[in-house]
């Protein structure tokens, strides 16, 4: 029994052993130069590569801005896979590095960690000379610059926006002057100065055009008493500097308690401003002679509450001015 466990154990380690000789077998990282021997102030570039399993988790080496004297320029990387077995990859770090002296440099073995265990690189050596200087020969001055000739075609390669701008304004400017040098001049017309016509007269006119639509002739009863006490409320607000578009009637009634107005014509003016509510608001339909009345009410309204009492030329269908 004893030996048949023992036999057993001894198989399992010959195969761990085999499976890590296998897993290990595909792992393997390196570390070479492009160039062994460079000029001082030459780049060349420092190749870090590792082979792996691509489902394993690998630990660069980290490199800093310079190896000693030796320095980092730039950095990339790439990867590629085998192409017998995409399970296995190998990564690369290019470093282009250079040294501004000369002599030889070692760089030093890198370690990447792996599931396998620490896989080091091997230790480079980088041999930098300087430019060889033949001192048999006598110094010489430095050589003037060649004269090269410069033809105006040369100049125009080189210059053509400066010219193609120029040539664009001169084409532009030279347009809008022929535009402007050809554009019909506009005659100045003198707007003739109106005088200004008195509020009482604005107001009778408006009354006049409205009673020329025929609104209620035409259905469009509460469209007449809309327009019709518009009129009578505009003409209220200006001649007696009340708010008559935004007050109710009764709160103008209530602003003009105060005011130079005969009782007969505050009776008109209550006539026609409430009548006008009650089509705008209730629905009210008056009857033909009610439409007319509050008409000639609106015009005898302003006729007798006019500034001054200045006679007036306006007449309303036969309605004489006062």
């Amino acid at each position: 029994m004893n030996r048949y466990i023992k036999y057993t154990l001894a198989m399992l380690v010959l195969l761990a052993g085999f499976y890590q000789t296998g897993r290990a077998q595909n792992f393997g990282a390196k570390a070479t130069l492009d160039k062994k021997s460079i000029l001082i102030g030459e780049q060349t570039q420092l190749n870090l590569s590792i082979r792996f399993h691509a489902k394993d988790s690998i630990g660069f080496p980290k490199l800093a801005d310079s190896i000693g004297k030796i320095q980092v320029v730039k950095f990339k990387a790439d990867t590629a896979f085998d192409p017998g077995d995409k399970s296995i990859k190998t990564v690369t770090r290019h470093y282009t590095i250079t040294v501004f002296d000369s002599g030889t440099y070692v760089i030093p073995s890198y370690v990447f960690k792996s599931p396998v265990g620490d896989l080091p690189t091997d230790t480079l050596n980088l041999d930098v000379k300087t430019v060889a200087v033949d001192t048999t020969k006598a110094f010489y001055d430095i050589k003037q610059p060649l004269i090269i000739k410069y033809t105006f075609w040369d100049w125009l390669r080189d210059n053509w926006k400066l010219i193609a701008g120029i040539l664009a304004g001169l084409i532009v400017g030279g347009g809008s002057i022929f535009y402007l040098l050809k554009k019909p001049k506009k005659e100045v017309v003198v707007e003739e100065v109106k005088p200004d016509i008195p509020l009482h007269i604005q107001a009778l006119q408006k009354l006049e055009e409205i009673k020329s639509k025929q609104l209620w002739q035409h259905d469009q009863v509460k469209q007449y008493y809309i327009e019709l006490s518009d009129v009578v409320r505009e003409y209220l607000e200006k001649r007696y500097t009340i708010q008559a578009l935004e007050q109710t009637s009764e709160e103008i009634f209530a602003s003009l308690r105060h005011m130079d107005i005969a009782s007969e014509d505050r009776n008109l003016l209550r006539q026609l401003l409430v009548l006008s509510d009650m089509v705008k608001f209730a629905k009210e339909k008056p009857a033909a002679h009610e439409n007319e009345k509050s008409m000639e009410n609106a015009v005898t309204f302003i006729k007798d509450t006019q500034p001054h009492a200045q006679p007036t030329n306006v007449n309303v269908k036969g309605d004489e001015a006062k």
